[in-house]
């Protein structure tokens, strides 16, 4: 908003509303062709970051969202945020059985059991809220596309507790022992929501779901960074203790999962090679 000055300038304005009110989100939603779904609940408090009654509420506001979409007669598209985190968690499958890395990638979810039994509450509401949203729009006319990103980094993440956060980093030291901590810059993850919009026009060839993340974390010093950065208190991996570590604390053995973002790679790729992008340096202080 600082960029567009005035309210209301260029297009642009701010519009308050409830995402469990319908008709205020009808309101807001009103004239508009895409709507783009970001938000995530968190602890007000900042003690509990994410808790099992939020993942309820994120579920509900979701399928509130969606169903506002449908009804509003203007908008045909809708980009959902979910969560690298509704993809990941599940049983472990034993070691031995595998001999090569198993592919995490779109089609793949996390098990709402499993998170609910380790009390994972922010991948359990991030996967509630993007199959509520999936299942609002089955059979509408609205065309829906959700983005799945990694642990979001960028500019301000230094000077941020940021309970999101915080609470996408429980169960960390699971995911870095099985090579599924990673993480995107903000940057990324924009683009990769306007790349996917952009897609979805007319017989676009944007749909289903799309993993985001940049880097993925494979060492102990590089989580204890993310820590620092949050201003957690740094723990360590307990390599020795933890399948899939090697002595110098890489990720590595025979238990590794591989992250898989070709989708989301293919479609930048091919949107980045049309003649009529243009693409303008920003610097953030």
């Amino acid at each position: 908003m600082e960029m567009f000055g005035e309210n209301g300038r260029d297009g642009v304005w701010t519009v308050m509303a409830n995402v469990m009110d319908p008709e205020s989100l009808n309101q807001a939603f009103n004239g508009c062709v895409g709507v783009f779904h970001t938000s995530s609940l968190i602890d007000p408090g900042g003690i509990s970051g994410y808790t099992k009654h939020m993942a309820i509420l994120e579920a509900r506001a979701a399928e509130q969202v969606v169903e506002a979409c449908v009804r509003t007669e203007s908008v045909r598209k809708c980009v959902f945020t979910s969560s690298l985190l509704a993809c990941v968690w599940r049983q472990s499958y034993p070691h031995h059985r595998r001999r090569f890395p198993a592919i995490i990638d779109e089609s793949c979810w996390s098990d709402e059991s499993f998170c609910r039994d380790n009390k994972l509450w922010f991948a359990l509401g991030k996967t509630m809220a993007e199959k509520a949203a999936w299942r609002a729009a089955r059979g509408r006319d609205l065309k829906l596309v959700t983005i799945c990103p990694a642990l979001v980094t960028g500019p301000g993440f230094r000077r941020r507790n940021s309970t999101p956060s915080i609470a996408y980093l429980k169960g960390a030291h699971a995911m870095l022992a099985e090579g599924l901590l990673a993480t995107a810059d903000v940057e990324r993850v924009a683009e990769a929501h306007v790349r996917v919009y952009e897609a979805m026009s007319g017989g676009g060839a944007a749909g289903g779901r799309y993993i985001c993340y940049d880097h993925v974390v494979r060492r102990g010093e590089e989580f204890a960074e993310l820590q620092r950065q949050l201003g957690l208190p740094i723990t360590g991996v307990a390599a020795a203790s933890r399948p899939g570590y090697s002595d110098d604390g890489d990720v590595g053995g025979d238990g590794r999962f591989a992250l898989c973002n070709g989708k989301l790679a293919r479609l930048v790729s091919s949107r980045r090679r049309c003649t009529y992008d243009v693409y303008y340096p920003a610097s953030y202080d």
